[in-house]
């Protein structure tokens, strides 16, 4: 919770923004003298070219192959000259994140590698994220421009095929946390999540409602690779602090973060576990 309270204190940080590159190098800071990639790029958006840069730390294991572990770090760029600081959403996930590095550094993994990854211009640049497309368009068109460059740039290079699971946390913050079951996401992988979140006692938290989610593990789910989606998409009653500036500390809890926390290293331990992981 420290890390999301030092994130939010620098206050917006849509791409492009001077905050922006100020939490880059705070996530930077963090990792520093680990394995870490930087993949940066410019991105054609609606507004232009607009810089991007995703960071990947990666921590070795046992065996072959690698779980991803992946949150978003930017903030939405609409909302960009008001107040909207993303403590939910961007500033959750991204302080969990520096936590599991501070758990996985100096040690190998039993089981899968761990390779974590801020992955950056999340958030649409069009305020109804069309990219002034027709609507019929994907909706990625005029979003997840990080987390898509660094699907292709893996697939070039070879490293997709190393992916056995792509674990995504997303506003999981909120301090009355319900954690959706995303039809987009891939059903046995989705079993394995709930099963994690029985065996810590956390299984109230999961799975009240099922929905399907638009969000940065759908790039790896359109190929082939299997995904979860750590998503509690009502933020408020009826979602009403979601993509407002409302979106602040003061509605977040350090419990949810443990509880998502604790459910996604027992999800690593059970799939470290398996003989073989299941096709998606």
């Amino acid at each position: 919770m420290q890390y999301v309270k030092e994130i939010v204190a620098f206050g917006p940080r849509p791409l492009g923004s001077a905050n922006h590159r100020k939490v880059e190098d705070f996530i930077l800071a963090h990792l520093k003298g680990g394995d870490v990639e930087n993949d940066v790029f410019t991105a054609n958006t609606p507004e232009g070219n607009l810089p991007v840069h995703n960071i990947i730390a990666k921590f070795p294991g046992t065996r072959d192959g690698v779980i991803v572990i992946a949150s978003h770090y930017d903030t939405n760029y609409p909302l960009r000259n008001t107040s909207f600081v993303g403590a939910n959403d961007g500033g959750s996930s991204s302080g969990l994140l520096l936590q599991f590095a501070n758990q996985f550094r100096g040690k190998k993994l039993d089981g899968y590698s761990v390779w974590l990854v801020w992955d950056d211009a999340e958030e649409a640049i069009k305020p109804d994220g069309s990219g002034g497309l027709p609507r019929e368009m994907p909706f990625e068109q005029d979003s997840l421009y990080g987390i898509t460059h660094l699907r292709d740039k893996w697939q070039t290079d070879g490293s997709l095929k190393k992916i056995k699971a792509f674990l995504l946390a997303d506003m999981i913050g909120d301090a009355d946390l319900n954690v959706e079951h995303d039809a987009n996401s891939t059903p046995w992988l989705e079993a394995v999540v709930y099963e994690a979140a029985t065996r810590m006692g956390y299984q109230s938290h999961f799975f009240a409602r099922t929905m399907e989610v638009d969000d940065d593990h759908i790039p790896f789910v359109k190929l082939g690779v299997p995904a979860a989606d750590f998503i509690d998409f009502d933020y408020g009653y009826n979602n009403v602090y979601w993509h407002t500036t409302q979106d602040t500390v003061d509605k977040l809890s350090p419990k949810s973060l443990e509880i998502v926390g604790t459910t996604m290293l027992e999800t690593i331990r059970i799939l470290g576990e398996m003989q073989s992981l299941p096709p998606k």
